[in-house]
């Protein structure tokens, strides 16, 4: 039953990020790529901020598989950075933390774009 829990409320924070990220576009003239930026920023405010990490464990991969979950990763990678090469991993860090979620966006977006062929919208 404890997991059955679990799956609920990861489900229900993933859920309302993503209702809350819906009405924005519904609402506002926003344009979804800026919505997913807020969202990273967000995520990186949020973690300097240090509410991220409390939030991230109590909702799980509700929290950590949205965008906000990548920017809290690139705060963290660029705090990491700043640690082991001084200034230097503040360009360094972030992206040698999302390393592994950029090289799978990147592979799974070449395959998607073999597979399938893009429409125009009209």
């Amino acid at each position: 039953m404890d997991i059955f829990l679990t799956y609920l409320k990861v489900f229900a924070v993933g859920g309302l990020i993503c209702a809350i990220c819906q009405i924005i576009i519904d609402k506002t003239k926003l344009t979804p790529s800026r919505i997913l930026v807020g969202l990273v920023t967000l995520g990186v405010i949020l973690s300097a901020m240090g509410i991220y990490k409390p939030f991230a464990e109590f909702a799980q991969a509700g929290a950590t598989v949205p965008l906000m979950g990548f920017g809290h990763s690139l705060f963290q990678g660029v705090l990491k950075g700043i640690k082991e090469k001084g200034l230097l991993g503040i360009l360094t860090g972030g992206v040698t933390a999302t390393a592994a979620g950029i090289a799978a966006a990147v592979f799974f977006g070449y395959i998607n774009a073999l597979i399938f062929s893009s429409k125009s919208k009209k």
